[in-house]
């Protein structure tokens, strides 16, 4: 078991059920970035908010430096000052996308076609072969999350689920469900956000890791 998971459920015992969940999770995602591919990641209210942060985690550094790539740096020493600041500053990325933003979209889905649609119609249009959906509904009822995870399924696209603990019917159309030991909203919401961590720190550790360069617990 990774270490990373080891101190999740020592923090979080009744997270034990979801080992292999968690597991799976990250294995899905190390072979989505191995692959090329990227995150999207959907969700309401809170979970929105989490999708937000999913994002922010894998887009820049969390515990480690990232090195931007050796070419993209070498091409930059061609503009100055600018680009010296640019190599200074640029971190390296694992590509996410939320879907809970996009406000021009959004409100013309809500008001010409179906607001339910809102997800899925995002994902189709964004996501390609090789990426990955992630859902986050504390229910597994959410019809948006559920209905960007049948577009997921009919675009052959992987679907990891966070979701409380009956997992609800997201569960059909999950490739890989982690289910909160609770069901009241914001008790699940208190464990997804540590898993999530883990998630993130785990893929900036197989990714960025080797620079030897931490800067930072989780959660700073």
């Amino acid at each position: 078991m990774h270490k990373m998971i080891q101190e999740l459920i020592a923090r979080f015992p009744a997270l034990i059920p979801e080992t292999s969940s968690i597991e799976a999770a990250f294995e899905l995602l190390r072979k989505t970035y191995r692959g090329g591919g990227k995150v999207l990641c959907c969700g309401n209210g809170g979970s929105c908010a989490d999708c937000d942060h999913i994002v922010g985690e894998l887009m820049k550094s969390f515990k480690f430096k990232r090195n931007i790539d050796y070419i993209t740096k070498g091409n930059l020493r061609l503009y100055g000052p600018e680009g010296v600041e640019l190599i200074n500053n640029l971190e390296g990325a694992l590509p996410a996308v939320s879907l809970c933003g996009h406000n021009a979209l959004t409100t013309a889905l809500i008001n010409d076609t179906n607001p339910k649609l809102t997800f899925a119609q995002q994902l189709y249009g964004l996501a390609k072969g090789g990426d990955v959906l992630i859902a986050l509904t504390t229910s597994g009822n959410s019809e948006n999350c559920i209905l960007a995870a049948i577009t997921a399924k009919a675009m052959a696209l992987p679907v990891i689920s966070f979701t409380g603990d009956d997992g609800g019917k997201i569960a059909e159309y999950s490739d890989v469900i982690i289910r909160a030991p609770e069901h009241e909203t914001y008790k699940v919401q208190e464990y997804h956000l540590p898993i999530y961590h883990t998630l993130c720190a785990m893929l900036e550790e197989e990714f960025f890791g080797n620079q030897d360069n931490q800067i930072g617990p989780i959660g700073k």
